[in-house]
Formats: C-alpha cells, sequence, structure tokens
C-alpha cells in the first residue's frame, strides 16, 4: 500500500514527524491541498511523485525527503500557476550533512519555481537550543546556528506565518515511571494523585466517541478564547490516524526483518496512529486528550475539557496516563505541542507553559519556518501589501490558508 511505503521510507530518517506522514498529505488533500512526495537518493539525485508507488525502487533508503503541500491560489489569466507550497516539519535529513543539505535546498528552490510558487514554507525540526533563553539551563545547538546562517545567506526569509509551534516541550519517557514521576513539579504530582483520589477514571476513546469529543472541543475553545475548524475537519483527522491501529501491525528487530504481531501498534512501526483518552467522572466524560504517535514519538495534539468536575483536576491524570502509554508502546520521547514564543508572562501561552514544564517537559527551541520566495514581488504583495491595505482579505484569505495549515 501506498501508506506503507512512503511511512516505511520516511521513518528510518533523522527526526521523522507524523505531520510528514501519508496520512496527513491525505488529510490535507481533502482540503483542497495536493500532497507532493520529493525523495533524495544515496547521491542526492531528488525524485517527485503524486503517486507513491514510483518511489518503490528507492528500497527504503532515502538519504532525505519531504512531503510539500500545494494549493493553487489564481486559477485563470496570466498567473494561472501562481501557488503556495508547504513542507510541515520537513523536509527530513541530516541537516549537518553540509553536501546533502546542499543538494536538498537547491532541489527545492529549483522545484518552487517549476511549480509556480510564490513561496515555498519549511519548518523543519532543527535545533536552535535547549532550555529557556539566557537561563542557567540554556544550551546552544551550534548545528543549528549553522543551518540558520545558510538559510540567509541563500535568501531564505524568517517566515511572519509560524503555521506549527516553533517551540515545545519533550519529555523523556524512557526513565522508569517512579523517576517521571519524581522530575514532575510537586504540586503537578500532587495533582495526578488528587484525581486518583477524587475518582476520575480514564478510558480510550473509539470513533463512537469522535462526536462528543468535537462537542467538549468545541466548548474549550469558547472558554479558552482559540479558534477552531468545523467538525468535519476533526473527524476526518482522527478518523483516518485512527484506522491505522486496525491494521496488521509488523515489530521490528535487531537483524531488520519484521515480523506480524497481534498486539496493539507500537511506535517505531512505520504506521501513525491516533488514540483519544478520555476522563470520566461516574461515567461522564470531562477531559480528553488526542495523542498521536509515529515512529518512537507520542504526540499531545488536542486537548479539551468541561468546566464541571475541573476541581478534580482530570487533565494531570490525562497527561499522566499520556506518557505511561507512550512508554509502553515503545517511545522516547513525549512531545507536549507547543510552548511560548517568548518565555514570560506577557506571551499568551505562558499558562499552558506552566502546565507544561510542571509535567517535566524541557524546552526545545527550533528554527521555526523560514520562506524561500521564488516570485519576490507576488511574495512582496502577499506578504506585506496586501495585509496592510486590505486586511480583510488578510483575515478571510489568508488567515484561512495559514489555519488549513496547522493540526
Amino acid at each position: 500500500m501506498e501508506r506503507n511505503l512512503w511511512n516505511s521510507l520516511i521513518s528510518n530518517l533523522p527526526n521523522p514527524h507524523f505531520l510528514q506522514t501519508y496520512e496527513w498529505g491525505q488529510v490535507k488533500a481533502k482540503y483542497g491541498w495536493e500532497p507532493i512526495y520529493l525523495v533524495w537518493d544515496r547521491d542526492g539525485r531528488m525524485k517527485e511523485a503524486t503517486s507513491i508507488g514510483s518511489l518503490a525502487s528507492f528500497a527504503f533508503y532515502p538519504s532525505a525527503a519531504a512531503l510539500v503541500l500545494k494549493r493553487q491560489i489564481i486559477r485563470n489569466g496570466f498567473a494561472a500557476r501562481l501557488s503556495l507550497l508547504y513542507s510541515p516539519k520537513g523536509p527530513l535529513m541530516d541537516w549537518a550533512n553540509e553536501p546533502l543539505r546542499s543538494h536538498v535546498l537547491d532541489d527545492l528552490q529549483s522545484f518552487a519555481k517549476k511549480q509556480g510558487a510564490i513561496f515555498l514554507k519549511m519548518d523543519p525540526d532543527v535545533v536552535l537550543g535547549m532550555g529557556i533563553p539566557a537561563s542557567e539551563e540554556e544550551v546552544i545547538n551550534h548545528n543549528g546556528r549553522a543551518v540558520m546562517s545558510v538559510l540567509k545567506r541563500r535568501r531564505w526569509k524568517y517566515s511572519s506565518d509560524q503555521i506549527q509551534f516553533k517551540n515545545t516541550l519533550l519529555i523523556d519517557v524512557t526513565p522508569s515511571e517512579e523517576d517521571m514521576l519524581a522530575r514532575m513539579k510537586q504540586k503537578t504530582r500532587y495533582n495526578v494523585r488528587l484525581a486518583e483520589k477524587k475518582g476520575v477514571t480514564l478510558r480510550v476513546g473509539t470513533q463512537d466517541d469522535l462526536p462528543m469529543l468535537y462537542k467538549m472541543y468545541a466548548e474549550t475553545s469558547v472558554r479558552d478564547g482559540f479558534v477552531i475548524r468545523d467538525e468535519g475537519y476533526y473527524k476526518t483527522v482522527w478518523q483516518l490516524f485512527m484506522e491505522n491501529t486496525k491494521s496488521p501491525v509488523f515489530t521490528k528487530h535487531p537483524s531488520g526483518t519484521r515480523h506480524q504481531s497481534d498486539t496493539v501498534p507500537i511506535a517505531n512501526y512505520e504506521l501513525p496512529f491516533t488514540e483519544p483518552l478520555i476522563a470520566e467522572v461516574d461515567g461522564e466524560p470531562v477531559a480528553a486528550i488526542s495523542v498521536f504517535y509515529f515512529a518512537g514519538r507520542a504526540y499531545y495534539v488536542y486537548g479539551m475539557s468541561r468546566d464541571k468536575h475541573r476541581e478534580k483536576m482530570p487533565t494531570y491524570l490525562l497527561q499522566w496516563e499520556a506518557m505511561k502509554r507512550a512508554k509502553a508502546k515503545g517511545c522516547t520521547r513525549y512531545d507536549l505541542w507547543g510552548a511560548p514564543e517568548v518565555f514570560d508572562e506577557s506571551d499568551s501561552m505562558w499558562g499552558v507553559y506552566r502546565f507544561k514544564e510542571g509535567l517535566g517537559g524541557k524546552v526545545v527551541r527550533t528554527l521555526g519556518a523560514w520562506d524561500f520566495a521564488s516570485r519576490p514581488l507576488w511574495y512582496k504583495m502577499y506578504s506585506e501589501i496586501i495585509p496592510r491595505l486590505l486586511n480583510v482579505m488578510r483575515s478571510r484569505g489568508k488567515a484561512q490558508t495559514k489555519q488549513s495549515l496547522g493540526a
């Protein structure tokens, strides 16, 4: 199957991400984006495909890969080929490999021009540093700084539209459960125990729960003041990724061979999947999270809760359960999906950050989104002139484009 081939290709590359999977491309395909698959062989030669079957000759050993999403924005007249390109969390490769990096960036820039794109946006997980800037815990990643310098020399621009979170918090789930609990802040650990004592119970959701989950998510968005999409979008995401839990499971062995298993999917298998975790009080759902798994990493992407029974701290117990399940499924890291851009109380995510930090998460700061303007004049109009002169167009058009790209 196509999904198996693509996911297998990328799962062995550095920092494979669920936003680069075949399933994510299919989600976006239902909402106006065309998925294009780029692969580089061991000699740095690029192959482009809209059908993954033609990539079989790479025999699962590429040197780099990128899922690129394409959207036409003008379809008639002299500008019929104008489009936008975006590679979410891609391309995937060893960014410290200078010859490979040069090949890939050359090819991406040529590809953007060939596609008639106004710009190509990318936001790979290239780490700039660990810890809060200017703190005692900060560790600078010199390779990340070198990549940033290369992009500037190549006239890539740091984007004013950061589609995904630039910063996040990661939890190492390889230690014992006792050590993971000990790493939490005292108040967080207390709230986990409080939820258990107050009778909060947890269960794994099914597709029958999806209408309820969306209703709870909508309630959360109104209360906390963030914008969400329509119900159909989230059902598409959840159903596509939940479908993989029904597929045959293959576990990997040091020899490189695989065998079919009857167990639940483990995180180092090529197929990404998701499961909703639901917290209940007396059988009534009061909070939930949706956790995605791919290639040894778990991601907390969507969280929702009701006002009822919030004093019983169900969200803390949900996160603790997610950490334990990630560990049991073979993950090494649990990504808490988002941290402030500026690490002080002025940032809108400060409260969320304090909650995540309490779980034992460590700040990871990445490169963020960068744009290659293959058509500089159109890019200037799109990113500067139109937003200033036509604010209504920006809010209804560009903001919708940005929203449709994110998770």
